[in-house]
């Protein structure tokens, strides 16, 4: 039996498994030279910078023990990372529950532009917002 904010009443699962966005998993955008841009961002603003970008770490608010990570990365003006959005930009959001979250969005006519992908540090998926924004969707694991 499930209570109003699905979670189980299971004292051994009390997790909750509601498919929906938990907070930004990271901030992606073109640049003309995204070394030069990395190189900026460190001198100026000291952000701790490798070949991917920075990575911000934060405590969650309602489990303190599980850190959460946000990743910064430029990317090279014209990759086709973004592909099919025309944007400068793309948003990667932290979710929960990725399988349930990409049946409700296909079930309310979503575009998923491809399949769910499993790595090490996750799964991921990408979608197209109603303004033609490239989403990316991570599930850490």
């Amino acid at each position: 039996m499930e209570n109003q904010n699905n979670q189980t009443n299971n004292p051994v699962s009390n997790k909750d498994t509601t498919p929906k966005v938990t907070g930004i998993g990271g901030i992606f955008f073109f640049t003309e030279n995204p070394k030069e841009t990395r190189e900026w961002y460190a001198k100026n603003l000291g952000l701790d910078v490798n070949d991917y970008g920075s990575t911000f770490e934060s405590r969650n608010l309602n489990n303190p023990e599980e850190i959460n990570q946000l990743q910064w990365s430029p990317f090279k003006k014209g990759s086709d990372y973004f592909a099919p959005s025309k944007k400068e930009f793309m948003i990667n959001y932290r979710v929960q529950n990725i399988e349930g979250l990409v049946k409700k969005l296909s079930e309310n006519g979503v575009t998923i532009v491809d399949e769910i992908a499993t790595f090490d540090y996750g799964k991921f998926v990408h979608i197209m917002d109603a303004e033609g924004n490239k989403i990316e969707l991570w599930e850490p694991s």
